[in-house]
Parts: C-alpha cells; sequence; structure tokens
C-alpha cells in the first residue's frame, strides 16, 4: 500500500542538502601533492553563456592574424594575442527529433554526447564532460579535482514548452552521463572551503577538515529514511555511504601542512584582498547589478590555479533559458532569454548585443588576472586553457551551428594563439576537446563525435 506521508524537496534540502554541500565533498576526495616540480602545471576552465549572441556582429570579418574585434568581442583588445576565435564549430548531437529549445544543447555542450529526453530523473547527458575528464587524471595532485562555479542555483521542474526536466539547463560539468557535478553560486562559500583557514589572522572557528559532515546529519537522515519508500531509503543509504567514502580520503594534517607551505606571501595578501571584500560584499546592496558577485567568482577561480589548489574549474553565467535582468546596463531594459528571441527588431537586438558583450567582459577580467600574475619566466596565463562559449549561436533561432567560441590561454606553449580561426562548415566541437586533450599529452584517440584534432590552433 502506498504511503501518505510525503516529504518535499524544500525539506529535503534543508535537512541534508545544505549541511552536506557535494561540491565540497567531491573537493575534498583527492590527496593533494605539494611537489610541483620542474615544469608548471596546465589550468583549464570553462565558461558557459546562456542564450547565444547577436550572429552578426561577432565574428570578425578577416581571418588569420589580422583581423579586427567587433563590437561583442572588444573587450578583449588588450588580450587579442592570448586568444583565438573559432568559427564553424557545432555539437552535432544537440540536433535530434524532439531536441528544440536549449536544454539539449546546454546538458551535451561539455560531453557532446545526445541526451536523453525526459522530463522525469533518469537523465544522461550523453557521457563525460571533459572537464571532468581532466580532473580525473590530475585531480589526485591537487586539493580539489575541480571546482563547479555559477550564478544561478539549480532549476527544477520540467519545461513543458520543450518537455525536458530543467535539470539539463543547470549543470555543463557531469562526472558521469547520470550524474551532474553541482556548482557553487555563493562567493564566500565558495572562497571558505577553499581558503578560509590559510587567510591571515582568521578566525576559523569550525574547521572544515575535521568535523564529520556525516555525523551531524545522521540522526535527521534516519529519521528520514524511515519514512521513505524502498526504492528511497536505497538511493539515500547509497547517497550516505557515497560521502562515508569520500570521508575516508578526507587530507591528512601532513598534506593540509604540504599545501599550507605552497601558499606564498604574494597568495596571502591576495587573500586577504578577495577575503575582505567578500566579507563586506552583500547582493542586496548591488540591487541588479551581478558584475561584482560575478567578479569575485572569477577572483577565487583565479587563487584556486594560482595556488594549485585545483586545475580544473567551470563557470556557468547563467542556467539554460536564463532570463536575468541587464537594466544595470546602459541602453538595455528587457531580460536576457526575452531579447534573444528579438525577432530581428533592431531596438532589441542591439540590447541582447550589449548583453553578451558584457559577459565577454567578465571573461576578459579572468584572462587578464591570469596574465597579470608570473609563473617562473612566464604568467598564469600562458599556463591556462580557457573556452568561452554558448550553447547557441542565436537564441532567436536556437541555432547550434557556428557556436560563439573563444579560447584563450597558451596551454602551457601548446596552443597557437592571436588567430580569427575559420573551420569548414559544422565542424564537430569535440574537435575543439580533442586538440586541448592531445595539446596537454592525454592518451584519447577521440572525445566524443570527433573526426580530428583543430591543427591551427596547435603549436
Amino acid at each position: 500500500m502506498a504511503k501518505s506521508w510525503q516529504i518535499s524537496r524544500r525539506r529535503m534540502l534543508q535537512g541534508i542538502g545544505a549541511t552536506i554541500a557535494l561540491p565540497v565533498l567531491e573537493a575534498m576526495g583527492k590527496p593533494f601533492n605539494a611537489a610541483m616540480a620542474g615544469k608548471s602545471p596546465v589550468r583549464t576552465a570553462f565558461f558557459y553563456m546562456p542564450n547565444g549572441v547577436h550572429p552578426d556582429h561577432w565574428n570578425p570579418t578577416s581571418y588569420g592574424k589580422d583581423f579586427e574585434l567587433t563590437r561583442q568581442l572588444m573587450p578583449l583588445a588588450k588580450l587579442k594575442g592570448d586568444v583565438s576565435i573559432l568559427k564553424n564549430l557545432m555539437n552535432k548531437h544537440s540536433i535530434f527529433k524532439g531536441a528544440d529549445g536549449h536544454y539539449a544543447k546546454s546538458a551535451s555542450l561539455l560531453t557532446c554526447g545526445q541526451i536523453r529526453q525526459t522530463i522525469g530523473d533518469n537523465i544522461f547527458s550523453g557521457g563525460v564532460s571533459i572537464d571532468q575528464i581532466m580532473a580525473q587524471k590530475h585531480g589526485s595532485e591537487t586539493l580539489f579535482p575541480s571546482l563547479e562555479y555559477g550564478l544561478d542555483r539549480i532549476t527544477t521542474g520540467v519545461d513543458i514548452n520543450v518537455g525536458f526536466t530543467r535539470l539539463y539547463g543547470s549543470s555543463i560539468s557531469w562526472k558521469n552521463a547520470q550524474q551532474p557535478m553541482t556548482k557553487e553560486i555563493d562567493p564566500k562559500l565558495a572562497f571558505d572551503r577553499l581558503f578560509k583557514s590559510f587567510v591571515p589572522g582568521a578566525n576559523v572557528k569550525d574547521d572544515p577538515w575535521k568535523k564529520s559532515i556525516l555525523d551531524t546529519v545522521l540522526e535527521d537522515a534516519n529519521s528520514l529514511k524511515r519514512n521513505l519508500g524502498r526504492s528511497d531509503q536505497d538511493k539515500l543509504s547509497e547517497y550516505l555511504e557515497s560521502i562515508r567514502s569520500v570521508e575516508k580520503r578526507i587530507l591528512s594534517e601532513d598534506q593540509r601542512e604540504k599545501f599550507s607551505s605552497k601558499i606564498t606571501a604574494d597568495i596571502k595578501k591576495e587573500l586577504t584582498r578577495v577575503n575582505q571584500n567578500i566579507e563586506e560584499y552583500q547582493e542586496v546592496y548591488s540591487g541588479v547589478d551581478i558584475t561584482e558577485k560575478t567578479r569575485l567568482m572569477l577572483d577565487i577561480m583565479v587563487l584556486a590555479f594560482w595556488s594549485d589548489a585545483s586545475r580544473v574549474s567551470s563557470f556557468m553565467f547563467g542556467n539554460s533559458v536564463s532570463n536575468r535582468s541587464f537594466s544595470f546596463l546602459d541602453g538595455v531594459k528587457g531580460n536576457h532569454h526575452s531579447l534573444s528571441h528579438h525577432m530581428n527588431r533592431p531596438e532589441l537586438m542591439e540590447e541582447y548585443l550589449r548583453i553578451s558583450a558584457w559577459h565577454v567582459e567578465q571573461y576578459a577580467y579572468f584572462l587578464q588576472r591570469l596574465k597579470d600574475i608570473k609563473e617562473g619566466d612566464n604568467t598564469l596565463l600562458d599556463n591556462s586553457m580557457a573556452v568561452f562559449t554558448s550553447d547557441l549561436r542565436d537564441g532567436n533561432r536556437h541555432s547550434p551551428r557556428d557556436l560563439p567560441i573563444i579560447i584563450g590561454g597558451h596551454g602551457g606553449g601548446k596552443l597557437k594563439q592571436g588567430q580569427n580561426l575559420n573551420f569548414k562548415e559544422e565542424t564537430p566541437l569535440a574537435n575543439l576537446y580533442l586538440t586541448m586533450l592531445q595539446s596537454q599529452n592525454y592518451d584519447m584517440k577521440q572525445f566524443g563525435d570527433s573526426t580530428n584534432t583543430l591543427s591551427p590552433l596547435m603549436s
């Protein structure tokens, strides 16, 4: 007989999810190797912008190294030699019967596989995302195998217009085809989990490294479990057991000391600055302007790369179909998703353009921060790869062809930058990811539906 007792998602999150933060546990799961001998490691970041770009004012008209940046790309003016613009790449598996809209395109952006159309929890992203492949290889060498950040909380429910669960629009990073990586959207929590105990003079009351997460919730979890059906009990047991297995591998004091030895005087100075900004930052004072919050998150990503706390990160400027208001920008009155359906009206397309230019500006901020940090004879940007893209070319047509793609950083000298590259129409997006993997000596002949590498991009 079916039970009449039910638990709401809100209660579940308040009772367990708010206390057990999956990104933290995943991050604690690997030991840190403090010895970073010889050549500096390469860091990799993926930036996702929802809703596409103004299609007529994105790509420069001249190819090769002699090109002029368009209005949407002008924030990259000082970084022109550190980036390349890629034309005619597409995610082929995002096109299939019933795949209208955004979700089939965003969920598979980093997997390049075909997702399962579903309105339930039987999600399938098409495979492991490229960032998690990188995290699997080098995660044991850092405190955190990967970092997943964003601005919007997870969206649930079903988009009845296209028949997809909204969960597909909340993550671009997938540990496996059924398990998205949960992103952190609070800059204070993101900073504290990484660096709070290393900030000079910080008063850390609760040491997250010594406290058992499960001990604080086990009683509530067991009470909850008694009211669940057999299937949900099994799922909850599996969930808690997976967390316990991670806790067994939490860093030792010796490993923490090794990591602490890498926090140089310059890093401590920057930690103090960012921590102060976060302490003073309150969203209510920023109104609808999310520039400062965005840059706080980007500063934390930079710090993570600089200190070698992690070498892989992803950042979502918004969930798929995000309708965030950008009225804080001059000349913009509308919301993002609404403006992406501009119907070719010039006044709406102008607002649409200004929004995408703002996103490129934040990406440029991140690249410049990396470029300003010296690492031996090079810079942190020299030893990084950072992809910026959207899952759509033009939100008005939901077109995944000729995606707007920028790749910045020199990949440890393996990437040839300062180019506007025009590839054959419908070149697989997966070719870019295979290029990145092979440039870093991954023993992979194929990724997703890749057919080859992008040779003009490789040094």
